[in-house]
């Protein structure tokens, strides 16, 4: 079996050194970045195996050991013989772009050629490893296409172990490379990633230096005033030695210089005490400010209630004390001037640390004692710490009562907890969200930055019930050619033109405008008819009949119909009626007794100078005056 497998490797050899001539024929004519396929090749990938059962393979499992043998064997001689920056080194890239070939035409194990990158990986330098990584990542797409349930623990493994040589602080832009690549090659809902059960990193613990204690520098000076006191010491404190030489002076100046002195002392004995005092509010909000560090990696501290307590108070002083320092922008940016010279170094000094704010990264913060005032005018720094105290003040609001509802029902335990947040502390951590959001939209660009932060924070929240989903499927299977071809069809009839009907359902008929014959369409919209205001006496044949109509009715549903109309024609009979016989309306027995509204004008002249002669009482004059005014409002719909 050895001189078998032996055999078979050197063949395997000669098979790849020839694959490798060919692809440098085709780099010569062609692109030299891209990729190659097996039409640089032939049919000759297709075959590399030769045919199992053979002398030279007898198994498949014997055909993959010799291919990659043969493969790491030819690798490891261009590694050595070739550095990295020599143009030459791309035969290493073509050797495994024909091993991704032969892998996918399943000649050999799937993560072959990752088993390759694996071992370059661990031969060069940082500098190397990146020009390794340009290579992965403009072949990314092609080596993860095919059968990658047998590749992922192997790119996993090649990558942690290029970030565990790499440093976050100087190699950062890589190291983000790194992860991007492995978001980008593994599926969005594999389990590797997700982190289902929610565990904290408890492992990035951050140190700060212990509150500096009272010590015994003051000791001294008490014991020398004690001493003093009994006799015994030789020197006065010296406060004392202060008082006494404003007792002397006051002796030869006047009253008002004696007072003058007098303020000045006791000035003098008040700044040592202000100093102690300053000293010890800064140790005291040094410690409280990075013991917000230990909430922020492990949320669940906050369940009990001292360490809710003591987190209300840092957040609330650390806000106070953020709240007093002045924005850095305005510290760096000299004072106005008329000097347009002093303008433009103004506006250039300002961009510039726009820019720093933007491209400002700390992999870890430096807690010292001695540069924590440096940091706090950091602008750029307080919007660091007021971010993770929002992504925890969200993950408090997620506890309360109406938020754990939305959740209820789902399957991961892990991530639901038992705990609920009171009401006080809910409106505690509502108006802390207020408070931090409008520091944030403070400083260049502020707003932007809020905004982009409160972007991700939102989505973030669909993260986290996608995770108490237990991470359910997210892609979908295709759509089938069937449906694929009835979706098309129903989109292009409906974006397709459609002739109009001749004549729509709901519109009018207009052909009265194109008829020919006595005279045009249009003049027949001018006709008096149209507009012109009818008699009384018009109305009097269709009440006659409509009184006939609605008698002869034969069911409720015509009776009322008519009834209808009727209302219609008595409404405007009294409307016109009442410019001229208004005074007659008394007569009308609610709109059945119109026939006094048709009698002749001579008898009513006759009936009223019966009565007396023309009536022109005020009465008529009034009716009279309702009739004009109504004359404007009246409409007579045909």
């Amino acid at each position: 079996m050895a001189p078998a497998v032996i055999s078979s490797v050197d063949k395997f050899t000669e098979i790849l050194r020839e694959l490798l001539s060919l692809a440098n024929e085709a780099r010569s004519k062609g692109n030299k970045s891209q990729p190659l396929d097996k039409q640089h090749f032939g049919t000759l990938i297709d075959h590399v195996g030769g045919s199992p059962g053979s002398k030279f393979v007898p198994t498949p499992q014997a055909q993959y050991a010799a291919i990659e043998t043969a493969s790491r064997n030819i690798l490891y001689d261009l590694i050595a013989s070739i550095p990295i920056g020599d143009p030459a080194f791309g035969q290493v890239w073509n050797l495994l772009d024909i091993v991704t070939l032969i892998s996918d035409a399943d000649q050999c194990e799937a993560g072959l050629a990752f088993w390759l990158v694996e071992e370059l990986l661990d031969t060069q330098t940082i500098d190397g490893c990146r020009v390794v990584f340009d290579y992965l990542e403009s072949r990314r797409e092609r080596m993860c296409a095919h059968r990658l349930s047998k590749k992922d623990l192997i790119i996993l493994r090649a990558c942690n172990e290029l970030l565990r040589r790499l440093s976050r602080a100087e190699d950062t832009v890589f190291c983000g490379r790194v992860f991007i690549y492995m978001f980008q090659s593994f599926p969005l809902g594999d389990k590797s990633s997700v982190n289902l059960r929610g565990e904290y990193h408890t492992e990035n613990v951050t140190i700060f230096d212990q509150p500096i204690a009272e010590t015994e520098q003051h000791q001294p000076a008490l014991m020398a005033v004690d001493d003093n006191i009994e006799g015994v010491g030789p020197k006065q404190d010296g406060l004392e030695r202060a008082a006494d030489a404003n007792e002397e002076l006051g002796k030869e100046i006047s009253n008002g210089s004696k007072s003058k002195a007098s303020a000045t002392s006791i000035k003098a004995e008040d700044q040592p005490v202000k100093a102690e005092n300053a000293e010890e509010d800064s140790n005291r909000f040094y410690s409280m400010f990075w013991s917000l560090q230990k909430n922020f990696a492990m949320p669940t501290r906050l369940f009990e209630d001292e360490n809710f307590k003591q987190f209300k108070q840092s957040m609330g002083l650390t806000m106070q004390k953020f709240q007093t320092v002045n924005q850095g922008l305005q510290a760096r940016n000299p004072p106005n001037s008329a000097d347009e010279s002093r303008r433009s170094m103004k506006r250039k000094r300002a961009s510039n640390y726009e820019d720093d704010l933007s491209d400002s990264f700390n992999p870890k913060y430096l807690t010292s004692q001695d540069l924590f005032d440096l940091e706090i005018s950091d602008l750029a720094f307080r919007r660091h710490i007021l971010v993770q105290a929002l992504i925890l003040i969200d993950f408090l609001l997620s506890l309360t009562p109406r938020a754990k509802k939305k959740l209820a029902g789902k399957l991961n335990k892990s991530v639901l907890y038992s705990y609920t947040l009171a009401d006080e502390d809910t409106q505690w951590a509502s108006q802390m969200r207020s408070d931090i959001a409008t520091y944030l939209q403070q400083g260049p660009e502020g707003k932007f930055y809020y905004r982009m932060v409160d972007t991700v924070l939102s989505r973030d929240k669909n993260w986290t019930q996608w995770k108490a989903e237990s991470c359910p499927e997210i892609q979908r299977p295709s759509v089938s050619a069937e449906d694929f071809i009835v979706a098309r069809k129903g989109a292009q009839k409906a974006c397709a033109t459609k002739r109009l009907k001749a004549t729509p359902l709901g519109s009018l008929n207009l052909s009265f405008l194109s008829e020919v014959g006595n005279g045009d369409g249009l003049n027949k919209l001018t006709d008096p008819e149209r507009y012109s205001i009818p008699t009384v006496d018009s109305f009097k044949g269709p009440l006659v009949d409509d009184d006939f109509e609605i008698d002869i009715a034969r069911d409720n549903e015509e009776k009322q119909r008519l009834r209808d109309a009727r209302a219609s024609k008595v409404w405007r009979t009294l409307r016109i009626a009442s410019k001229s016989k208004f005074k007659l309306f008394h007569k009308i027995d609610d709109g059945n007794n119109l026939d006094v509204l048709f009698q002749p004008r001579s008898d009513e002249h006759q009936g009223s100078a019966e009565g007396g002669g023309i009536d022109t009482s005020e009465e008529d004059r009034a009716a009279s005056d309702v009739a004009h005014a109504a004359d404007g409002l009246l409409e007579i719909p045909q």
